[in-house]
């Protein structure tokens, strides 16, 4: 079988979840990484026993390998838009870590290169590759509960405080420089986890009948501004071609879990631990109650490379469906763009 040699460029916790993910398929292999962290080289070198050769402390003398086809990107935020140009710029096919870009713009740009030279692209929202989530699709395209109406999502994780007793929280010191919590670099509940139920959004939009999702709007915004200039708190409806409305939620200071519920005038699709992987679907409709089981059987990481690869490997120029392609990012960023200014 052809398998596809990936690099990857940034050894922070995501990149070693999605590392695990390479145990278990077939069609593709990881050759090389790179770090600016000598302990962190030392470290994935042994656990995924990759070659010394393919070890790398400078992240342009990965790119300029010739045996890498194709590179994953999972650095800070803020970096991706710089290091995605560079892997272009030397004709890599590239997978990058969610948010692809900062906003809008950067997303444009990204958008003229793929499409002027012919390049592999796409942004690593992992939990559409999750099984479940076809089976969502089918659902709603099988009419299970009817015409879709509405949607509410959320993910949410309280990282401002702390329980140091049973019935008493502390405040946590925050680090300004951080992803999180540093403006300069990207931060904000908002375009760190409100990307996840914005862009299921668009997903589950595309497949109501009779609406022009890539036309939208905002309305409801609140957002909760921290001591840090980001958002720490937010939530909004996202009004799809005058119609269809979803309803999501953001938070550094609530946990809110990160789960979606699809209403249809026939019943509901509850989606717990949705970008995650997920738990059990439960269906609700006016005469019964049913569960679709999770057999989620490896890392769902695992799921993610083999459809990039399987994409890659039959000479497309963007993921398999329902990957995230660039017109979603797009789509995505502009949807975040809104919601963190307007």
């Amino acid at each position: 079988m052809q398998k596809l040699n990936w690099g990857v460029i940034g050894l922070g916790n995501i990149a070693q979840k999605f590392l695990e993910g390479f145990f278990d398929v077939r069609n593709s292999n990881i050759l090389a990484v790179a770090s600016r962290n000598p302990v962190k080289l030392s470290k994935f070198k042994n656990q995924f026993k990759i070659e010394d050769k393919f070890l790398f402390n400078n992240y342009d003398d990965l790119i300029h390998c010739k045996d890498v086809d194709i590179i994953y990107i999972s650095l800070p935020n803020f970096l991706h838009y710089e290091w995605i140009v560079k892997c272009f710029e030397n004709k890599k096919k590239v997978l990058v870590e969610k948010p692809a870009t900062l906003n809008f713009f950067e997303a444009q740009e990204l958008e003229k290169i793929i499409k002027k030279n012919d390049l592999f692209f796409s942004e690593g929202f992992m939990y559409r590759y999750d099984p479940q989530i076809q089976r969502v699709i089918e659902l709603i395209k099988n009419n299970e509960i009817g015409n879709v109406l509405s949607m509410e999502s959320s993910f949410g994780v309280n990282i401002l405080t702390k329980k140091k007793f049973i019935f008493f929280e502390k405040k946590r010191k925050i680090n300004k420089n951080s992803r999180q919590f540093s403006k300069q670099f990207g931060g904000g509940c908002i375009l760190d986890l409100g990307c996840y139920p914005t862009s299921f959004s668009l997903l589950v939009s595309s497949l109501v009948k009779n609406i022009e999702y890539k036309n939208f709007k905002l309305i409801n915004l609140e957002r909760e501004i921290g001591e840090t200039g980001v958002d720490i708190d937010s939530k909004a409806e996202i009004v799809f071609g005058n119609s269809f409305i979803s309803k999501v939620k953001a938070s550094f200071k609530k946990n809110l879990g990160n789960n979606t519920i699809i209403r249809g005038d026939k019943g509901d699709i509850i989606v717990n631990n949705t970008f995650l992987g997920i738990n059990d679907i439960k269906i609700v409709l006016k005469d019964k109650t049913y569960v679709i089981k999770n057999t989620l059987d490896k890392n769902i990481f695992s799921y993610e490379i083999e459809n990039i690869s399987k994409s890659v490997l039959s000479g497309l120029k963007q993921t398999l469906y329902p990957g995230m392609k660039i017109e979603e990012t797009l789509l995505n960023m502009k949807i975040l763009d809104s919601w963190k200014n307007d």
